[in-house]
Parts: C-alpha cells; structure tokens; sequence
C-alpha cells in the first residue's frame, strides 16, 4: 500500500444554470475551427509547413497585391528613416 502512487479525483460537474451543450470550460477561440494551424501539438516546422501551404491554398491575387504593396511602403519608410541614398542604382 505505500508503494502505489496516490491518483487524483475526478469530478463530473456541472453548472446548475448551465443549458449549452459541451463543456462550458473549454476555452477555445471561436475561429479556431477554420484554422489549419490550431489545435494539434506539432512541431515548428509542422506549423510552418501548414501555414505556408494554407497561404498557397487561399492566396488571391488582390490579398498578394495589397500584401505586395503594403510591403514596398514600409520598405521606403525605413529607407527614408535611414536616409538611403538611391543615386547609386543610377548610372550618370
């Protein structure tokens, strides 16, 4: 008897008010659902493998584009913030 490990009670509760079906204490977001990437304990490369290959899976052409522009503008800014001078990609 002393040597068995003590195992911990399990309680089925449930909330008196509670009328919604499943368990009122799983927190899980709401769009979770829809994604690839949530859920499952996989690795990192097995996450980024699985966003990489919704962003294939879905990817428009005007998301690529705003995305794409988007990008450009915040490349300049930081140009512009470090005072890069873009006389040199011109030939005189």
């Amino acid at each position: 008897m002393g040597f068995l490990k003590r195992t911990n009670k399990k309680f089925d509760y449930q909330p008196r008010f509670y009328k919604g079906e499943g368990n009122p204490f799983k927190i899980e977001h709401k769009l979770d659902q829809f994604r690839t990437t949530a859920g499952k304990n996989k690795g990192i490369k097995g996450k980024f493998s699985d966003a990489f290959g919704d962003l294939k899976m879905k990817s428009e052409k005007r998301t690529s584009r705003t995305f794409l522009i988007i990008i450009t503008i915040l490349v300049l800014i930081f140009l512009y913030i470090i005072d890069f001078d873009l006389s040199i990609f011109i030939t005189n």
